[in-house]
């Protein structure tokens, strides 16, 4: 059974759906692409439940989540990409959230821009990215990386990177940090997706992880 794309999986050309010219029809295409894939990522849930791998309770904790993905990434789709570019964003975010809500939040994450989560706005300049954490039985954790070479996932529509400086390397009992996005090159009607990966840690090693994707769109 394989897993649903996420947005790494994505070819950048393409979109995960057919392209147009057009923007509405492209919106409306990806609004049902979105729809149509959630399938693929409720059918994972069934195969967790099936399997015994999470209870009655945590298996409608996911498929609320998932929905509640499907309906705001597709309001965003409707109501906030002005090109095809931004458009690929947000549905590639969505796709991203949805991945991250099938896997399911073992330990406490949160990613906030101005005490907002997710879906989120800002205004073009430094953005301030408040994280916590913090880890199950005792477990320490850490910013983690995205892949070998990239600490975050990000995609924009603007040019947008992280002050990579001043990230702290250590562990904590509680992650409590605060990281600067520079999106001072950006304009309105912008959109920027990225991916805070934090590592759970035992004895000094990777236990476990989990992504959060945020979205912002720029006033």
């Amino acid at each position: 059974m394989a897993m649903p794309m996420n947005n790494d999986e994505m070819d950048p050309d393409e979109g995960g759906a057919e392209r147009t010219s057009n923007v509405t029809d492209y919106k409306r295409t990806c609004i049902d692409f979105i729809e149509d894939i959630s399938g693929s990522y409720f059918e994972w849930i069934d195969y967790y439940s099936k399997n015994k791998q999470i209870d009655e309770n945590e298996d409608k904790k996911r498929r609320t989540e998932i929905s509640a993905v499907v309906e705001k990434t597709n309001t965003w789709l409707a109501k906030v990409p002005m090109t095809i570019k931004a458009v690929d964003v947000v549905m590639n975010d969505g796709i991203q959230k949805m991945a991250e809500s099938t896997a399911g939040k073992p330990f406490q994450i949160g990613v906030f821009i101005n005490k907002i989560s997710e879906y989120t706005m800002a205004k073009p300049g430094i953005i301030d990215i408040h994280v916590k954490a913090s880890g199950r039985d005792g477990r320490n954790v850490k910013l983690g990386s995205h892949a070998q070479d990239e600490r975050f996932r990000i995609e924009s529509t603007g040019k947008v990177f992280f002050d990579e400086e001043n990230i702290p390397k250590n562990e904590f009992d509680t992650m409590d940090i605060h990281l600067k996005l520079n999106a001072s090159k950006c304009v309105q009607r912008d959109v920027i997706s990225f991916t805070v990966i934090v590592s759970e840690m035992k004895d000094g090693n990777e236990y476990d992880r989990r992504g959060l994707s945020t979205i912002i769109h720029i006033v």
